[in-house]
């Protein structure tokens, strides 16, 4: 193996360090909420900061390889796409950082409404970042495209909460905030979602050359 190689596959596990970091990071929201575990948001906070730290270097290394190992066309197109996934990836860490804050604060009075359809989007958004990881690790566009889908139903839960939220508002006033920091929260789980579809958008375009504009 060249010293290029082994520099992709460097970068390659690195980035996959920062997605299992951003999963761990939605498991501790989840938590913080669900379970109402207050120390599983200041546990988020700490992993949000790895995740940033993680950014930065490894924008570095892509930054030197491409500088010293002057790359042909294939190895700058997945080094392209792979830093254009680390503003996305460090995004969904920071929204997953601000659902486990609102959810420690949720979880100090009883919920309004049962969690059924925020917890779906957990278990979507667990299933998408496994998926992303392996199309990542493995270089495989099907999972790449498999998980694109998902944020689809994340879309469509995001709403149906939204219409909820908002018709509990209206009929009492009383819960206007309570309400307002839920539909908060499932808005930055939505947003987790959005990252997730541009990750795997670049993905496909380094797996392809091919450039996916997912409308809807």
């Amino acid at each position: 193996m060249n010293v290029l190689d082994q520099n992709l596959q460097e970068i390659t596990a690195s980035v996959v360090r920062m997605l299992s970091f951003v999963r761990e990071s939605c498991e501790l929201a989840k938590r913080a909420l669900i379970d109402a575990e207050p120390g599983a948001a200041e546990r988020c906070a700490e992993n949000d900061l790895k995740i940033d730290a993680l950014e930065a270097e490894i924008e570095q290394t892509i930054l030197t390889v491409i500088a010293r190992r002057q790359p042909a066309a294939g190895d700058l197109r997945f080094l392209g796409a792979l830093h254009r996934t680390l503003t996305d990836i460090e995004r969904a860490g920071d929204n997953a950082r601000h659902v486990a804050r609102v959810g420690a604060e949720l979880a100090e009075k009883p919920p309004i409404k049962k969690y059924v359809d925020t917890e779906r989007i957990f278990e979507i958004l667990n299933v998408m970042i496994e998926t992303t990881i392996r199309a990542i690790a493995e270089a495989d566009v099907e999972a790449a495209r498999l998980a694109l889908g998902m944020d689809d139903e994340i879309d469509d839960l995001y709403e149906q909460i939204q219409r909820e939220l908002l018709t509990y508002m209206m009929e009492n006033p009383k819960l206007i905030t309570q309400a307002a920091k839920l539909l908060s929260m499932a808005r930055y789980l939505e947003r987790i979602g959005d990252h997730f579809e541009n990750v795997n958008e670049h993905a496909i375009y380094w797996l392809t050359g091919e450039r996916v504009d997912k409308v809807g």
